[in-house]
């Protein structure tokens, strides 16, 4: 577990998130957290977040086809 304090930050307080930390939750600066308070606990969750084309693409090493998925029998007037 790991400790961190809290800080002034302007008008507001803040926390720093240590490298080991963002490395190990995969986090960017400008990453969005969904806080949820439970009893006497802060916690933070990496707020879902929709990939873009591109990214969805590495995926797939930029390589993807309609023509590649096995789309089943023809089951109507389908055409192709």
């Amino acid at each position: 577990m790991s400790q961190v304090t809290v800080k002034s930050w302007g008008n507001s307080q803040g926390i720093r998130l240590s490298k080991e930390i963002m490395d190990k939750m995969k986090l960017k600066v400008s990453d969005t957290l969904d806080v949820e308070i439970s009893a006497d606990a802060i916690i933070l969750r990496k707020a879902f977040r929709h990939r873009s084309f591109e990214e969805r693409m590495t995926e797939y090493n930029n390589k993807i086809s309609a023509c590649d998925f096995d789309w089943g029998e023809p089951v109507g007037r389908e055409l192709l």
